[in-house]
């Protein structure tokens, strides 16, 4: 059996140290630079082979088995550009010979390396990959746990990566972090320090920290674990109406009632961008390299996060009360003051689905709607204090939740392992679902 190597999974510790970039720039620096970029081109192209070396007892049976691959040989000397012989750097035995373990281990070291948000060649940027941990999200059937969490109503909920955290934020300028244990609700930490009502709230993708847009003109920075806030991102000149992570703990992205979408530098709590848009904006998403924006003037807008311009526009009826894109950034999910959701198709940038049921109304201009993580469900709360839930590919309404809120219900969100759902509504309530 042959298989092809793939040269951009090849782990960063296979190259030796002499053979990494460093603070040198020399002509030595410069040869070794080349050499390294020929041998992965070379390694691109090149076959290895598969062969399995099982270990057998005396009586013939297999005691262990070990995978084997082997590289082709390959001469000692290369040739560079000028002519001259260098001596190649790959020679270990680990290079031309490598078990199955080994394979593994090498594997472990390259997603620690990426964690850590080392390159080769380029700036050190703790960037956290996105890994799917859910399989099939779970349809909530009945109301785990109800409480009365703010004193006044709440704007926004969100959980933490790991499903575990919870954050509230609402009218009463308080964040409250719950802990999601048993099926219930077990209060952690309350966030002060909040100028005014908070509209967002997001952790960032390690959940050390949480970020809230408030009506005081401000976004505010916490760390987990502390109650004052750590930062205050000042600049707009109207209520900020969202506020989010980009891909990075160091990144941010508010958006405002002043018509400006902002893109901020959180080491140093400065504004890195502004970018200028006709109409105010009630919610901000982030991927790669994208931030989409939803305004008030029935339109969601692109930006190249590289890029001064906006790339795309597409229009929808009613004002955008909410987006959100799923894990695989493929789709977009919006929720309007039509009383519609819509599915979004990136790929193509046309509406995929329009979601309607009868009762459903939004309640705010800030109701929120989400993807399940498995993007199988999309999920909003009505004016009324139900949950609807439909099938993203049938379009179909597949659920509708009655009970515990007796009024309007502003936020919803979905944990990442797919088991909960929780929902905030205008009354200070918040519902656990399973």
């Amino acid at each position: 059996m042959s298989v092809q190597v793939d040269s951009t999974n090849l782990a960063p510790q296979s190259i030796p140290p002499q053979a990494r970039p460093c603070e040198n720039t020399g002509t030595g620096y410069q040869a070794k630079q080349a050499l390294v970029s020929q041998e992965l081109k070379k390694a691109a192209k090149r076959t290895v082979s598969i062969s399995e070396n099982p270990d057998t007892s005396g009586n013939g049976t297999r005691e262990k088995a070990e995978m084997t691959l082997t590289l082709p040989a390959e001469p000692e000397f290369l040739e560079s550009e000028a002519g001259e012989k260098l001596k190649r750097p790959f020679r270990s035995a680990s290079a031309t010979s490598l078990t199955l373990s080994r394979c593994v281990d090498v594997v472990k070291g390259l997603l620690h390396f990426k964690k850590r948000g080392h390159s080769i060649g380029g700036p050190s940027v703790q960037q956290y990959q996105r890994i799917p941990v859910c399989v099939a999200a779970r349809l909530p059937t009945w109301a785990q746990d109800v409480l009365d969490a703010h004193l006044s109503e709440i704007n926004a909920v969100r959980f933490g990566p790991n499903s575990s955290l919870l954050a509230t934020g609402g009218a009463d300028r308080l964040i409250h972090l719950w802990n999601v244990v048993g099926g219930r609700l077990e209060a952690n930490q309350t966030l002060e320090g909040a100028g005014s009502s908070i509209t967002s709230v997001d952790f960032d993708p390690s959940g050390s920290q949480v970020l809230a847009a408030t009506y005081s003109q401000a976004a505010q920075l916490w760390k987990v674990g502390e109650a004052q806030s750590k930062e205050t991102l000042s600049g707009h000149t109207d209520k900020v109406t969202a506020a989010k992570f980009k891909l990075t703990r160091h990144q941010a992205v508010t958006g405002s009632r002043d018509r400006t979408v902002k893109e901020w530098d959180l080491d140093r709590a400065y504004c890195s961008r502004t970018i200028n848009v006709l109409s105010y904006c009630n919610d901000v998403v982030c991927g790669d390299h994208v931030i989409i924006s939803g305004h008030n003037d029935q339109k969601i807008r692109f930006w190249d996060s590289r890029g001064p311009h906006c790339t795309q526009v597409i229009p929808v009826q009613g004002r955008v009360t909410s987006l959100s894109l799923s894990h695989d950034q493929l789709h977009l999910l919006s929720c309007s003051r039509d009383n519609t959701l819509k599915v979004i198709d990136l790929r193509v940038s046309n509406i995929r689905q329009v979601f309607r049921a009868d009762g459903f109304k939004c309640g705010s201009d800030w109701t929120k709607a989400v993807f399940s993580p498995d993007r199988s469900f999309a999920l909003a709360g009505s004016w009324d204090g139900a949950l609807y839930i439909w099938d993203v590919d049938t379009g179909k309404l597949e659920s509708s939740l009655r009970g515990p809120h007796c009024t309007a219900v502003n936020a919803v969100a979905w944990c990442c392992c797919g088991n909960h759902v929780v929902s905030v509504d205008q009354a200070g309530k918040v519902v656990l679902w399973h």
